[in-house]
């Protein structure tokens, strides 16, 4: 089981660092020229590089703390915090109704829910 969570939190960690950081370099503009992120017009420019922020730090809270000892709890806050992220994801997704991220939304909550579970229970 402890090879499982650690290969979620590991592909988990990646999908938020890159999604996070991109938040975090791209402007919003550029992100909803894109085509894939048309969310983010109603959004403004802090709340998307916030967002990206907090999915930068969900993804080091995935790893970190269990991998070095230090405060381990961190990890399964902070896989609580990313299926947090998704519940809302999916609400802006449903609102704006674009259903189709709505299958990967599902599955990183699913994916961070296993982590956070697998970790508390220890």
């Amino acid at each position: 089981m402890n090879i499982a969570l650690w290969v979620v939190q590991g592909l988990l960690a990646a999908a938020y660092l890159a999604g996070g950081l991109m938040k975090l370099v791209r402007s919003r503009e550029e992100m909803v020229a894109s085509g894939n992120f048309n969310w983010a017009k109603d959004m403004s420019d802090s709340a998307v590089k916030g967002i990206g922020a907090v999915e930068v730090l969900g993804a080091l809270g995935l790893v970190l703390p269990w991998l070095t000892g230090i405060a381990p709890v961190l990890t399964p806050i902070a896989a609580v915090g990313l299926v947090i992220v998704q519940v809302g994801a999916a609400r802006v997704h449903l609102k704006l109704g674009e259903t189709k991220s709505l299958p990967v939304n599902v599955v990183l909550l699913l994916l961070a829910a296993f982590v956070a579970v697998g970790r508390f229970a220890g």
